[in-house]
């Protein structure tokens, strides 16, 4: 199908999706959540195709994983659904209503955005995810996937079609832009007459592409070179374990950690345990000049694992088993550096001060912050927003791990007996 014709098909969808009510949204859910676990094997089977693709394209492995999909993954994204499903329905909430001295009274409620277009890179779950919210939100979505994730998304999609047409709901509340090329996508983002806001969800090349390209209003997802600072009272196996969770348990995502900075004064305290856990997964540290004299003073074991950090080493997003190393002399040289560097994703304090961690938390700009806590809870899943279409670093509209009441708009409406304007 044509992209416009794609478009123009997803807006009259949308007409459809807004007036459908809570219970046939959440049916609607409920079956597609079944229909994904019942057909794993085809989805699964699609995936491969992808990452077979993806191996001969020499894929980095964090990308690879981003990628993969397995029966838990599947059941997962169905969980998701599920779970979206039980939350309240924010559409048609009044948020307030006031009455003025002429007697009218104003109130505003949320509605329905409209069209949501989505371009993002290899990440199938993504999919799911956005159709959920936006559907639950009464919402139609056009998603342009990248070509390394395409078989996988036809088969999600078909899936997802297939199960709102046995139900008597429009398939093209979800569609699926099967030409990956960059004209299409280029001309994707020029759909504005059809579709109400864009979303670019992957890496930093492809999310400057769509802030600059698009004629769509765009909610700006943010790339996580995302920090991790150890105070000088942090209890130190906290801290070990935190950023090991944050550094290892999934490389290839957002809010996994990629650059830690410790108070000068623990750091020998912490340096021994910290390489003994990172190591175990190989990790290499990127240090400046101060932790990477003390790591060599007393670390016999791996050295080639040591390696003086560069200046572009601070600002990068690696997405595999590599962590720069900062050492400050203050709080303040924490935040300076973190303010500095950072994407405006996510930021955490390993810290026994309460003082301390209140001073993080007020001065650090980032849309999540975190006390004594790793920074791979910052997904809607875990926010219990049931799942998310992205995670802005913008500060309009949206904020943080966007779930069902970022993909609202709202209306004023106006109740009146008979009041004209003197």
């Amino acid at each position: 199908m044509e992209l416009v014709e794609i478009c123009k098909k997803a807006k009259e969808a949308s007409s459809d999706a807004a007036k459908l009510g809570a219970d046939d949204k959440n049916r609607a859910l409920l079956a597609v959540a079944d229909a994904l676990e019942a057909n794993a094997a085809e989805i699964i089977a699609a995936n491969e195709k992808d990452l077979e693709n993806g191996r001969k394209n020499r894929m980095p492995e964090g990308l690879l994983d981003r990628l993969l999909l397995n029966e838990s993954r599947i059941a997962q994204m169905a969980e998701g659904l599920r779970q979206v499903a039980s939350l309240e329905d924010p559409i048609g909430e009044v948020l307030s209503m006031k009455q003025r001295p002429n007697g009218l009274r104003i109130g505003k409620k949320r509605v329905p955005i409209g069209v949501v277009g989505m371009i993002y890179e290899a990440r199938p779950n993504v999919t799911v995810d956005a159709f959920g919210l936006c559907f639950k939100t009464g919402n139609a979505v056009v998603l342009k996937g990248g070509s390394d994730a395409i078989h996988s998304n036809i088969a999600i999609v078909s899936v997802i079609q297939e199960t709102l047409g046995r139900i008597n709901i429009s398939k093209e509340v979800v569609s699926l832009i099967a030409d990956t090329s960059r004209e299409t996508a280029a001309a994707f983002m020029k759909m504005n007459e059809y579709v109400d806001v864009l979303i670019p969800r992957g890496g930093a090349g492809l999310i400057q592409t769509v802030v600059n390209c698009a004629t769509i209003p765009v909610i700006e997802t943010g790339t996580g070179n995302c920090h991790i600072f150890v105070d000088e009272s942090a209890d130190v196996m906290m801290a070990v374990n935190i950023i090991k969770n944050a550094k290892t348990q999934r490389i290839g995502v957002c809010n996994a950690c990629e650059s830690l900075v410790i108070h000068e004064n623990i750091l020998e305290e912490l340096l021994p345990k910290l390489t003994e856990a990172l190591w175990e997964k190989s990790v290499e540290l990127r240090m400046d000049e101060k932790s990477l004299a003390a790591a060599e003073k007393m670390i016999t074991v791996n050295k080639e694992l040591l390696k003086p950090a560069k200046e572009e080493d601070w600002g990068t997003e690696y997405l595999d088993y590599i962590l720069s190393v900062k050492t400050v002399s203050s709080l303040e040289e924490a935040i300076a550096h973190i303010n500095r560097y950072n994407t405006g994703h996510s930021e955490a304090i390993v810290t026994e001060s309460y003082a301390n961690a209140e001073q993080f938390l007020k001065e650090v700009d980032a849309a999540c912050v975190y006390v004594n806590a790793s920074t791979r809870f910052s997904d809607g899943f875990e926010f219990g927003f049931g799942a998310e279409i992205g995670i802005s670093t913008q500060k309009l509209h949206a904020r943080g791990p966007m779930g069902l009441e970022a993909l609202t708009s709202t209306k004023y409406i106006i109740y009146g007996n008979g009041q004209v304007r003197p």
